[in-house]
């Protein structure tokens, strides 16, 4: 039998990547459900957006940086934290790599059905993503199972980049043009007739600006992201396989698992987004150093 490529060391780290910054919604979810442990993180900063690039670019990428994770890091297990690069690179993955733990996104349909009393949801993604044969599927899968509820797609360009801009300049104010452009097709939202009642947040940038998206709609319009499902996903594949660092009854609080950031690009706009949005940085906590990568 050929020996696994991937680490099963339970002291390994959890590999985390985004074409970006916005996989960091992603890995707040996953530093809270699973605090000790350690994770490097990759933000392809070089090749930012994913969303308005071919499927063979993206894949290419995807694969690029898993195996990266996988040799050069040890991981344990790969987070793809990036909707794009999931319906693009996800099943290469796994071809490539035979039993190792891969968690993979996509839009929150089957959440946002359940949750609807309209039956109307609204979907904010990439054009990428709305347009991936995995999309198509899941809706299709969905009008089966729930043929009250209809979704209305909205492919947001330029929004995932406009937040990576907000991260480095702390100037929303392009991030907020494009959430009004976007919404205004989902209108009217609230709780009666046809009206949107749900919103998912189809792209990981997203909920990084959760409450200006909140500050558009009415206070009954239930947002839907996939950080937290993803983080309880990643939790039972490491419970399942034996790599969980510790165990969930664990009669001590394990210590602070180690966070690496790495970039591809410049780093300056991960270590702002760092600084902004993971947990401890807005309270005084230094943000970890971003280190380059060359891949």
């Amino acid at each position: 039998m050929t020996p696994p490529r991937h680490s099963t060391d339970r002291a390994a780290p959890i590999g985390v990547f985004d074409s970006g910054i916005g996989g960091l919604s992603v890995l707040q979810a996953l530093r809270t459900t699973l605090p000790g442990e350690d994770v490097v993180y990759v933000a392809d900063s070089a090749h930012t957006p994913y969303g308005e690039r071919s499927d063979a670019f993206v894949a290419e990428r995807t694969l690029a940086i898993a195996r990266h994770l996988r040799d050069a890091h040890g991981a344990k297990l790969l987070v793809i934290a990036c909707n794009t690069a999931s319906a693009a690179g996800a099943h290469a993955v796994r071809q490539d790599n035979p039993g190792w733990p891969v968690v993979a996104i996509e839009p929150a349909l089957k959440p946002a059905a359940h949750h609807t009393r309209t039956g109307h949801v609204g979907v904010l993604a990439t054009r990428g993503a709305l347009a991936s044969r995995k999309f198509g599927a899941l809706c299709d899968a969905m009008r089966e199972t729930h043929p009250a509820v209809r979704f209305t797609p909205i492919a947001c360009d330029g929004l995932a980049s406009s937040i990576e801009q907000w991260a480095l300049s702390g100037d929303g104010g392009q991030s907020r043009q494009l959430l009004d452009r976007y919404l205004a097709p989902l209108a009217p939202f609230g709780g009666e007739g046809d009206a949107t009642d749900t919103l998912v947040l189809g792209c990981t940038h997203y909920p990084l600006i959760r409450e200006q998206i909140a500050h558009r709609i009415p206070a009954g319009v239930t947002l839907i992201e996939a950080g937290q499902p993803v983080a309880r996903h990643a939790q039972r594949l490491l419970h399942s396989t034996g790599l969980l660092r510790f165990s969930p009854g664990h009669s001590v609080a394990p210590p602070p698992g180690h966070l690496r950031l790495l970039a591809t690009g410049a780093t300056q706009t991960l270590h702002a987004a760092a600084l902004r949005w993971l947990p401890g940085a807005t309270a005084g906590a230094a943000a970890p150093a971003v280190a380059t990568l060359a891949i």
